[in-house]
């Protein structure tokens, strides 16, 4: 009698239960069709592994389909597969390193944020955020910050799904198998139950999640807090610095290690004291980045073009497709009026901050003239997260004009003080534009008309509310004085009108 291996399909080895347990997570309902296609064609689930040059490691092979297994496991209907941003990111912050925060590190940090908060008290009238001070590892930073980036990809990420499903889903074919691509150790025609379309937007989940995950990482090694890149990423109003990026941007400086970490504990939190206590700009902010990337176009054809001859099944060649020009290069009327208000508000944002540091450093550090102007040159220039979250949401989370609103908040604060200026941040409407960038006066000028029509207009309904108007009053009733002749324009020509019938007491008669 002949012997089975224990690797043989028919025997049921582990290697065919593993690929079982695998289409049956994957695929669902039509595991059972796929794997019945591959038995009646004598697939071997070892060729498989063969052809992806796994061999006959089974622990090799486990780890694989749990890869490809998670990568198209999807959060619910989420665009962007947020389990795999997380395992991206933690992957590419801890490359080459990510120190734990020891005990003098965050000493030292929190101590640096305290200071800041002291020194900011002296220029501004926005009160500390109001949480405690943290020194943060580069992991943590993407812990805290990951879910925010996933929201901001999130309706980009939603449209090049539905386009890849659309470009993909015509080059898989008909669904009888004659068309569809081939993948090494799969028969044609085993994937025929299936949903091209919804595999399609579970594999852009993933790609996207994966870019994602790549962004958020790298931005964990150049960030020095958790407000710095200039659209709020947490919801908490604390402070936070990253020591280990800290140290890294001051070697090699002219300046000390202290007053470095000082100059960037400042910036850090005069951006908490500006988010938590303006209760309208996180959102503003965050909704003109969602309101912009939804307008997004897909352009198909460049897709296409992209995606033909790749390999489906090969995510890092998916990944290469989706980056750069695949947006449609022309912005709508309503995208660039978007975009500018974006720029703007971020603009400002930034020069707000960088002149509220500035006024605070200057008496305490001697430094604090050339770090001011390295970090305008190294926030204009971004880094390699910013130009990844570029090509993925078409979009430079820089502020353009930073220097020029730093020059307007200077200007502001001159004429009205540093209560006139923080006032501004009161209401949206109040925030200058581009306009005002470029004439910091007519700013002012504009600000003045509009304050003396609210005034009016406060009078107006002031009176309407206290019956004035008119001459009623709250009952309903007339108000006007006997002989006033309301309404009647002989009374201010000084004759009489001829209806009221005066006695001669001059008394008006009883109508």
């Amino acid at each position: 009698m002949s012997s089975q291996s224990p690797d043989d399909p028919t025997a049921g080895g582990p290697h065919d239960e593993q690929w079982e347990q695998f289409f049956r997570s994957m695929f669902g309902d039509g595991a059972d069709e796929a794997m019945r296609q591959m038995r009646e064609q004598g697939l071997d689930p070892r060729a498989l592994a063969q052809s992806t040059g796994l061999g006959d490691d089974p622990r090799a092979l486990e780890a694989m389909l749990a890869q490809v297994k998670r990568m198209f496991e999807t959060s619910g209907d989420s665009p962007v597969n947020a389990g795999v941003a997380h395992d991206v990111a933690r992957q590419v912050a801890v490359t080459g390193g990510d120190p734990v925060v020891v005990a003098a590190q965050a000493r030292t940090a929190k101590d640096a944020l305290s200071v800041a908060e002291l020194w900011l008290d002296v220029v501004t009238d926005l009160p500390p955020a109001g949480g405690a001070p943290k020194a943060w590892s580069r992991s943590e930073w993407v812990e805290a910050t990951l879910p925010a980036w996933g929201r901001l990809v999130a309706p980009v990420a939603a449209s090049v799904a539905d386009a890849m499903a659309t470009v993909l889903g015509d080059q898989m074919g008909e669904l009888d198998g004659g068309a569809m691509p081939e993948i090494p150790g799969m028969p044609r025609g085993m994937l025929g139950q299936l949903d091209p379309a919804g595999m399609m937007r579970k594999l852009g989940s993933a790609v996207f999640g994966m870019q994602t995950g790549q962004a958020a990482g790298t931005l964990s090694r150049e960030v020095f807090g958790a407000t710095d890149v200039g659209v709020p990423l947490i919801e908490e109003n604390v402070t936070v610095l990253v020591p280990s990026n800290v140290e890294a941007f001051a070697e090699g400086l002219d300046a000390p290690l202290d007053e470095v970490r000082l100059f960037l504990a400042l910036r850090e939190a005069a951006h908490a004291r500006l988010f938590a206590h303006v209760p309208w700009l996180r959102a503003h902010l965050l909704g003109l980045v969602e309101e912009y990337a939804r307008g997004i176009t897909i352009d198909l054809e460049t897709l296409e073009e992209r995606v033909r001859s790749i390999d489906i099944s090969d995510t890092s060649a998916l990944q290469d497709a989706l980056k750069g020009h695949v947006f449609r290069g022309q912005n709508t009327e309503e995208q660039r009026a978007t975009l500018l208000r974006l720029e703007t508000t971020l603009a400002l944002v930034e020069g707000w901050v960088d002149e509220v540091t500035a006024t605070a450093a200057l008496p305490h550090l001697p430094h604090a003239v050339p770090l001011r102007e390295m970090l305008r040159r190294r926030r204009a220039a971004g880094g390699p997260a910013e130009h990844v979250f570029s090509s993925l949401v078409a979009l430079e989370l820089r502020p353009r004009r930073s220097r020029d609103a730093a020059a307007l908040w200077a200007h502001i604060t001159a004429g009205s003080g540093p209560a006139g200026r923080d006032g501004v941040w009161e209401h949206p409407d109040l925030l200058p534009d581009d306009q005002d960038l470029d004439n910091p006066a007519g700013y002012s000028e504009r600000r003045s008309a509009v304050a003396e029509g609210s005034a009016d207009l406060d009078r107006a309904l002031e009176d309407i509310l206290s019956g004035t108007v008119a001459g009623i009053d709250d009952s309903g009733e007339s108000t006007a004085e006997p002989g006033s002749g309301d309404g009647a324009e002989d009374t201010a020509a000084g004759g009489s009108d001829d209806s009221t019938g005066d006695d001669e007491g001059g008394a008006p008669q009883d109508r």
